[in-house]
């Protein structure tokens, strides 16, 4: 996303990087009761309300008003990630989840979702190699067992093939530079303004 952002910024396109959850100094604070890996863990319903509370704030407070400036957001996980979370993860009912989305955002929604698509046993291996070069600790939901996650991506896979249009399935086995050429060569046959 870095290279996407320094890429709008030497066209001069206002553009702003974000994530979820967090994005706001609250978001911040619910981000980190969900992947902490002390304490209570969240149930499977409180886990889905924090991740919409976190969402709420940051439409409201950051992504909105960026939008009425005009602004390209570049959001690392959005109201998909809910669905393929909470809804394929944690089989919670996909239409309660699509109305918390829709109640939590107001009506915004992605014009792109990219899914970087990686084998759950390869997407192991990398965090794995990221803990012991950082010495970083996995969150509580990246802990969670191999069938969690394959659930998950199964569930973003259904998502792109319901909307190709609106999703740029990557594979993310290839290279960074690879994968940031084919993003940048798909939103430019898109010939969306500032780009």
């Amino acid at each position: 996303m870095s290279a996407l952002e320094q890429e709008l910024k030497i066209k001069n396109t206002p553009c702003l990087r974000t994530r979820e959850p967090g994005g706001t100094k609250l978001g911040d604070e619910i981000r980190e009761i969900i992947l902490r890996t002390e304490g209570a863990s969240p149930t499977a319903r409180t886990e889905l309300l924090l991740y919409e509370a976190s969402r709420a704030q940051h439409v409201d407070e950051v992504i909105r008003p960026h939008l009425q400036k005009k602004y390209w957001i570049l959001c690392d996980r959005f109201t998909a990630s809910s669905i393929a979370f909470q809804a394929g993860g944690r089989s919670i009912s996909e239409e309660w989840v699509e109305q918390l989305n829709h109640f939590a955002t107001d009506g915004v929604s992605a014009d792109l979702t990219v899914l970087l698509d990686l084998s759950v046993e390869e997407s192991r291996k990398r965090r794995s190699q990221r803990e012991s070069m950082s010495g970083s600790r996995q969150d509580r939901i990246e802990s969670e067992a191999d069938s969690f996650h394959e659930r998950v991506r199964s569930s973003f896979l259904a998502q792109a093939n319901q909307n190709p249009d609106r999703w740029l399935v990557l594979d993310a086995s290839q290279t960074p530079e690879v994968l940031i050429e084919k993003l940048k060569n798909y939103i430019r046959s898109l010939g969306w303004q500032g780009y």
